[in-house]
């Protein structure tokens, strides 16, 4: 075969899909999964226009739907040479208020769910002698704002994840990559769980109003997994930071985050 296979999870929509068509622009041929049907028929026109591509539901909640995949790619296209745990949600809110049951939804979702992607799919890999496993994570699994520490526990425990994998699955010629954008422009706050209107709004204005959009985090993402980089961070000043966090004494670094969360706050309560 000569075509190149990937799979990404969520792939109807946000970054998924900005992923997925630039995957399909450079030739690959292209399966997503999702759980919005709708949306993944939408994608999958889109994508059959440039490449070979497939649409799964998938809901990555279940490691069943996950396998089914893998058997499908296998017996269909002969394996997959990239797979991106894409499928995540979004939460905000103070550790006393954001309730357990939130807590659950979201880690069986953001941490499960690339647990499960990993464990089928590092499978199939071994057993074809290849393969890249590609997983979303956040810049807020590197650094810690407040109210977000369900969102932030479940990014920075896919960045651990993939730290333990790289060096797991290098003897199986498997590459990692862990991917830890800022916030950007996308779909993603629609399944936003906040504790309460003003972390809800915070979220929703954060991710709204950012600079970049999906198919700009697609183009130097997908550049950085052509060059099998581990640590992607497409967003500069979110290097920046994180560079900060790395190199500062943390009584530093965590005098500079309230500082910048003060001003915020203030500019929060000024929009009032």
């Amino acid at each position: 075969m000569s075509a190149k296979r990937v799979f990404i999870t969520g792939g109807a929509s946000g970054l998924g899909r900005a992923l997925a068509n630039r995957f399909a622009d450079a030739g690959y041929w292209v399966c997503i999964g999702d759980v919005d049907d709708g949306r993944g028929a939408e994608a999958l026109a889109e994508l059959q226009a440039k490449t070979t591509a497939h649409y799964c539901n998938c809901d990555v909640t279940k490691e069943s739907a996950l396998q089914t995949v893998a058997d499908w790619l296998l017996s269909e296209w002969g394996g997959v040479d990239v797979v991106v745990n894409n499928a995540g949600v979004a939460s905000a809110g103070g550790i006393t208020e954001f309730p357990l049951s939130d807590w659950e939804w979201i880690v069986d979702i953001n941490v499960l769910g690339v647990v499960r992607g990993c464990k089928v799919f590092a499978t199939l890999m071994k057993e074809q002698g290849s393969g890249h496993l590609v997983n979303i994570a956040s810049l807020a699994g590197l650094i810690s704002p407040p109210k977000m520490a369900s969102y932030c526990a479940t990014k920075a425990a896919v960045v651990a994840i993939s730290e333990v994998l790289t060096l797991e699955l290098d003897p199986d010629n498997i590459a990692v990559s862990v991917v830890c954008p800022s916030f950007f422009r996308t779909n993603l706050a629609e399944s936003v769980r906040a504790s309460d209107p003003d972390s809800q709004a915070a979220t929703q204005r954060l991710v709204n109003k950012a600079k970049l959009g999906a198919d700009e985090i697609a183009e130097r993402v997908f550049k950085s997994i052509e060059k099998r980089e581990f640590y992607i961070l497409p967003h500069p000043e979110g290097r920046k930071i994180w560079r900060l966090k790395r190199w500062l004494p943390f009584p530093q670094f965590r005098a500079m985050m309230l500082k910048q969360t003060n001003r915020m706050m203030s500019k929060r309560d000024a929009r009032k």
